[in-house]
């Protein structure tokens, strides 16, 4: 088996505890304890490891920041945070004074225009005046059309409509407000459709087998398997909604490292499912899974042998003692290195206390935290 140059380093700076446990029984020294405490890790990837539960939250599939795009003082607010309404409907109007004047001005403009452009066409054709003026003729022409069309639709653009049908889930300004151009009015949502968010950990997506078709992830094609997911919500855990695969990110967060991972649902008829409640996601891996998924466990777990070759110490909790097994490692990620044989999934291995371990040796399971005992002395 190949070992890379630094795993082999690694391997026999792993030695060097054995050789001073081997060291210190020549003498007469304090025998060990009868159970040594370690801590322990369970290996990820059994078939039970296929399904997994995420907390999840919920938002709408389609949602919208509504608002002006010109400036203005509102006039009327004609829904309600909550209030259904329908794609084209009027949801608020500005005071349109200001662009009805200029509309009117820009007409008058574009009326003079015209006409002086119509005069010219006749002048042109009898040699009257000079193709440099009737250049600048035409080019007034346009300009005051153009102007005229803006001013048309800033007119328009003091009614806010809804894009699609849904409901208004928030809004942001009151009557007779000032609002800038661009300044969010209402936030509209459509709840029939709703989307479910996870966000994957590390070792979840490292287990996926990539060689799995992009399709596979989307669930587009009926010839392949696709990710199959369901989610219940606090209060009604026996009814389970199923959920269709929309995208993935494949950008760790910076933060928390995870992946997000959104699906769809539709809303139930029976109870309100709003965008922000969190429900719990089940999650069937089995179709990414490859046939021999790797393994991942910590770098420390893994020790070597008399003839350098890597092993790890499995717990057999019936009997609380731990017993020498042989691995095939691959790649390091962090703190983590890849098992790719010897181990099946769901053991309890050992990752901190490895190096002073010997063949059938009793341990128990180390607290999680440990706090100092008080001196004598001490201020209570």
């Amino acid at each position: 088996m190949f070992v890379s140059k630094q795993l082999r380093v690694w391997l026999v700076a792993s030695i060097a505890p054995l050789a001073l446990v081997a060291c210190s029984e020549g003498g007469q020294s304090t025998p060990p304890p009868v159970s040594r405490p370690v801590k322990l890790f369970v290996v990820e990837g059994s078939s039970a490891d296929s399904v997994r539960t995420f907390p999840g939250r919920v938002d709408a599939a389609q949602r919208a920041e509504l608002s002006f795009r010109v400036p203005g003082r509102v006039k009327e607010i004609l829904v309600k945070e909550g209030s259904a309404v329908r794609q084209g409907q009027v949801l608020a109007r500005l005071d349109p004074s200001d662009y009805e004047i200029i509309l009117e001005d820009r007409e008058a403009g574009y009326n003079n225009a015209a006409r002086n452009f119509e005069r010219g066409r006749d002048l042109i054709a009898k040699g009257n005046i000079s193709q440099t003026d009737f250049d600048n003729m035409e080019a007034q022409y346009r300009s005051t059309s153009a102007a005229l069309s803006q001013a048309k639709k800033d007119l328009e653009y003091t009614v806010l409509k809804a894009p699609f049908s849904g409901r208004v889930a928030q809004r942001a300004v009151e009557n007779f407000e000032e609002v800038m151009a661009k300044q969010t009015v209402f936030w509209l949502h459509n709840i029939d459709l709703l989307d479910v968010i996870i966000d994957l950990p590390e070792s979840v997506v490292r287990s996926v087998s990539v060689n799995v078709p992009d399709e596979v992830s989307l669930g587009d094609s009926p010839k392949l398997r696709p990710v199959r997911a369901w989610a219940t919500f606090e209060g009604r855990p026996e009814q389970a909604f199923q959920l269709t695969p929309r995208e993935i990110t494949t950008k760790a967060d910076s933060q928390t490292r995870t992946y997000r991972a959104t699906f769809t649902m539709q809303a139930p008829d029976n109870f309100a499912v709003l965008p922000g409640m969190t429900t719990s996601v089940k999650l069937d891996l089995s179709s990414l899974l490859g046939p021999t998924t790797a393994k991942w466990v910590p770098v420390r777990a893994v020790q070597a042998d008399s003839g350098l070759e890597p092993r790890v110490w499995v717990l057999d909790p019936a009997s609380m003692t731990v017993a020498a097994r042989e691995i095939a490692i691959g790649r390091m990620s962090g703190d983590m290195i890849e098992v790719t044989a010897g181990l099946a999934g769901g053991e309890e291995v050992v990752s901190v206390g490895a190096p002073y371990l010997a063949e059938g040796m009793q341990v128990t399971r180390m607290k999680m935290t440990e706090q100092a005992q008080p001196r004598p002395g001490d201020p209570s």
